[in-house]
């Protein structure tokens, strides 16, 4: 860095300091309050997803499904301050609830002006997102629900005691939960759930609910003075700011806060500035094939979700959409339902951090990689028969709270056709399908066009499923700044399966910036059909000037993939070429390792891997894979090392009497 340039970084950082300092010491003196008397008597004229009148006949839907029981031990659970969240176990919190710790490391973020607050130091193991994703209330609509349900005020005042110990430990903009405006959104939003599902206690505890909405309120002057939308890009960040405006705005369209707040904004300014921007971020953050530019199934997951409950809450507000918005919309379910293994899951690829909107249903088991009930309310809202097929009926309270639906546990939907193989481009996902196998194979730009925020190194990377079962998998990430080491190992080129060459990455990263990598990939598919698909990258090119070409071939009793290295003679290299191929296989399956046999069983199915050259080393090395945030398991990733210009990877499976 030139003397001149880093003499103005440390004298921006010393004004900001300075600033940041007195903005501290100002706020200590004269918090941000207002007055809350004005919010006396005042209840919103908006809607909601559901209404209140009809609590009966939630309460009977609910038994119908057989899911009460399950309910009300996840609202004990959260009464009793038991929580598991970000792979922490379960953990009892104690009384009051300790705001701004991270309760799996015991970490405590002093009370500060937010923009002085250090988040993040990856020289320990604390992580932010402990209290962040506590602090996103979504344990509200649990408890809204068991208050329907039982009719016992306990949970009740168990939201009020919650929501008041909030509001004390966490002073507008001095704690660390208002470092991060997609967690003031997601809060506002699950607070409003409470709104909607006690509100026939407003009389009985006014001064409450005064403070609640005073607070509500500062939530939405806050995030209006925030918006993440300054980087080089915008993301799901800023999509859950605007979410939030969007619910705000229309909760309080009938209120007018009469007094002086500094940096104020009114309630009709977050709404028609959320709704305006809704739909510029639906052309910019969505392809035209319906996938998140992201890069990212989980964050494509959240991302729908926030478009499609809020454009459900607009509409209950007698507010639309363009046709643009909602046929992209639409497309983006279609992605959810193509992108889904046989078994129901998703493939997580690139980042996954267990983000959600609003948690309407399994608040304490819900699964990570289970998308289907978001398809479970598309097939409703946009009454598409494919989605509510591929949802199946174990998602029917997700339909039922969001769209007011409730579908019949003894509905039998008309069977639909079945799968085929099919490519999503723009998004960079190639799905290969026939009856007994399913095989995903990721060949795009990474996230945010090239930025790489939320990508690994997983170009040309494969996932098998056979028969139902996972074989070969995605990693998955585990964590992000709570340990940079292992947030570098799962998003590695050598932890996804596709080739390494000379122990290059594909794409290069700085091991101490968590949310960057570069494009120097450039994958281009080159063919795709019912059972073909042949791709390159180009990550080798500038490094060893080799180029990796993979071809894959689905029949109906296995798959063959070749793997080809090709020099480019115009890139001069010295170096001579090895490589490493590397699957990691499921923790469920027994393998048993042969020469350059691979023996791979689960339950009635079982597959063969041959490596097809002699000169190659093939071994078998333990590793971790993660379905959740915070969570890894132990693994078996097969590495194949080699010198010569390729690979030929045969993969055959059989299926015992039971199977398919």
């Amino acid at each position: 860095m030139p003397l001149h340039t880093a003499g103005k970084k440390v004298a921006g950082t010393a004004i900001s300091y300075t600033v940041y300092e007195l903005k501290r010491l100002q706020l200590q003196r004269q918090p941000v309050k207002l007055d809350v008397e004005q919010f006396a008597g005042f209840r919103t004229t908006s809607s909601y997803y559901f209404d209140p009148v009809n609590q009966d006949v939630y309460k009977e839907q609910l038994r119908l499904y057989g899911v009460e029981q399950q309910i009300m031990q996840d609202a004990e659970a959260i009464c009793q301050h038991r929580f598991n969240l970000l792979g922490s176990g379960d953990i009892l919190l104690g009384e009051p609830i300790n705001w701004t710790q991270d309760f799996k490391t015991g970490h405590q973020w002093p009370q500060h002006y937010y923009k002085r607050i250090k988040t993040v130091n990856l020289r320990d193991a604390a992580d932010v997102k402990v209290p962040w994703e506590l602090s996103r209330f979504q344990h509200v609509f649990t408890l809204g629900k068991a208050y329907w349900l039982s009719g016992d005020d306990r949970y009740l005042l168990e939201f009020q005691r919650q929501t008041d110990s909030w509001i004390v430990q966490n002073p507008v903009e001095m704690s660390v939960n208002w470092a991060c405006t997609m967690d003031v959104a997601i809060r506002a939003f699950n607070w409003l759930s409470g709104a909607w599902f006690f509100r026939r206690s407003y009389n009985r505890n006014e001064p409450f609910w005064n403070r609640f909405n005073a607070s509500l309120y500062l939530h939405g002057i806050f995030i209006m003075n925030n918006l993440e939308n300054q980087g080089e890009v915008t993301g799901n960040h800023y999509l859950s700011n605007l979410v939030g405006l969007v619910a705000l705005g229309l909760y309080f369209s009938n209120f007018s806060y009469k007094g002086e707040i500094r940096h104020s904004s009114t309630p009709e300014q977050w709404l028609s500035y959320g709704l305006r921007e809704l739909e510029r971020e639906m052309l910019v953050q969505v392809n035209e094939d319906g996938t998140n530019y992201e890069a990212s199934t989980s964050y494509h997951r959240l991302v729908t979700e926030m478009l499609l409950l809020i454009t459900i809450l607009c509409e209950r507000n007698d507010i639309t959409f363009s046709q643009e918005f909602r046929k992209k919309l639409e497309a983006m379910c279609c992605f959810i339902r193509d992108m889904a293994k046989p078994d129901g899951l998703t493939p997580l690829v690139g980042d996954a951090d267990d983000g959600r909107l609003l948690i309407t249903s399994r608040y304490g088991s819900w699964v990570r990689n289970d998308y289907r009930h978001l398809l479970a309310v598309a097939g409703e809202w946009f009454q598409n028969e494919t989605f509510r097929q591929a949802a199946g009926l174990s998602d029917a309270e997700d339909a039922l709270w969001i769209t007011g639906i409730a579908p019949s546990p003894d509905k039998k939907h008309e069977p639909c056709s079945e799968l085929t193989s099919i490519a999503y481009p723009d998004g960079g996902y190639y799905m290969l399908r026939n009856d007994s196998a399913y095989c995903m194979i990721r060949c795009g730009e990474l996230s945010f066009r090239g930025q790489g925020a939320h990508s690994h190194n997983d170009q040309l990377s494969i996932e098998l499923q056979v028969s139902g079962k996972d074989y070969i998998v995605d990693p998955g990430t585990y964590v992000y700044t709570a340990d940079y080491r292992m947030r570098n190992y799962f998003r590695s080129t050598a932890m996804h399966n596709t080739l390494e060459i000379n122990g290059q990455e594909q794409n290069e990263f700085d091991e101490d910036i968590m949310f960057l990598m570069r494009e120097q990939t450039d994958a281009v598919c080159e063919r795709f059909d019912q059972s073909h698909f042949s791709g390159y990258h180009h990550g080798y090119v500038d490094k060893c000037g080799m180029l990796h070409r993979r071809e894959i071939q689905l029949t109906e009793g296995g798959l063959e993939i070749n793997d080809e290295l090709i020099r480019i003679p115009a890139v001069p290299t010295d170096e001579s070429i090895t490589y490493a191929a590397s699957f990691v296989m499921s923790p469920k399956v027994k393998l048993t390792l042969s020469g350059t046999v691979l023996q791979a069983e689960v339950d009635n199915t079982s597959l063969r891997i041959t490596f097809h050259t002699s000169s190659d080393q093939v071994e078998l090395l333990p590793c971790w894979v993660s379905t959740r945030y915070g969570v890894k398991e132990a693994s078996h990733v097969v590495r194949v090392k080699g010198s010569s210009s390729g690979l030929r990877t045969s993969m055959d499976w059989s299926v015992r009497e039971g199977g398919i």
